[in-house]
């Protein structure tokens, strides 16, 4: 997402303005977005093995679109990695409990439709897919 070096010190400098931990908010906006990406699956009736097919655009687009409780609709009751479970479940009390938490969720799909379109209007491919985006982390490696 940070091919440019400053947009990670700018993100990281609103979510600090925000009041969010700035390892906390990196999370949320992954959970986000895995959780924009379910939706926009699950809207279109998606198998899972055609996942990588979702276009960044409608996930961006559900990032901000979708009512945050949407974005929990038809969720797993268990997940296979316990630290996804419990950041599902910080979203969950993000949402229900409003007010200057609704407020960071706001703050956070914004972060995340602002990088998605940056990574759609990308030189990457015409129309970048969700499985363009995994391979290409794949390519760079971890951070």
């Amino acid at each position: 997402m940070d091919q440019d070096p400053w947009r990670q010190a700018r993100r990281h400098e609103t979510l600090k303005a925000r009041g969010i931990d700035t390892p906390t908010g990196e999370r949320m906006i992954e959970i986000f977005a895995a959780l924009a990406a379910h939706a926009v699956a699950l809207d279109a009736s998606l198998p899972a093995a055609e996942f990588d097919a979702l276009p960044l655009r409608a996930v961006a687009d559900a990032a901000t679109g979708k009512c945050d409780y949407e974005l929990l609709a038809g969720l797993p009751d268990t997940f296979a990695d316990d630290r996804d479970g419990q950041a599902v479940n910080v979203f969950r009390l993000y949402a229900y409990k409003g007010g200057q938490y609704g407020h960071r969720l706001l703050l956070l799909s914004r972060e995340l439709r602002y990088a998605l379109n940056i990574l759609a209007e990308g030189p990457t491919a015409p129309s970048p897919t969700c499985g363009d985006v995994f391979h290409r982390a794949a390519e760079l490696g971890p951070v």
